[in-house]
């Protein structure tokens, strides 16, 4: 679930930096699996405040990205 949650939302960040002009190349994005990120903890349990997490959604039912840094 986690890496079709992740494989969701590498795809909205790269389709919003498009959007705003940035150029993402598609060769590169052939190497990015989403089995290789940062939060991925495939041993335990994460603790989650769902209604906190809920709360955060949009009308879509994404969490907003983080904005480019300046």
């Amino acid at each position: 679930m986690f890496h079709t949650w992740m494989t969701e939302y590498i795809g909205l960040a790269v389709a919003a930096r498009r959007a705003q002009g940035l150029y993402v190349a598609d060769e590169v994005l052939a190497h990015i699996s989403p089995a290789h990120s940062e939060p991925v903890h495939l041993f335990g349990s994460i603790p989650i405040d769902i209604d906190r997490e809920l709360a955060k959604l949009d009308p879509a039912g994404y969490r907003p990205l983080r904005p480019l840094p300046s």
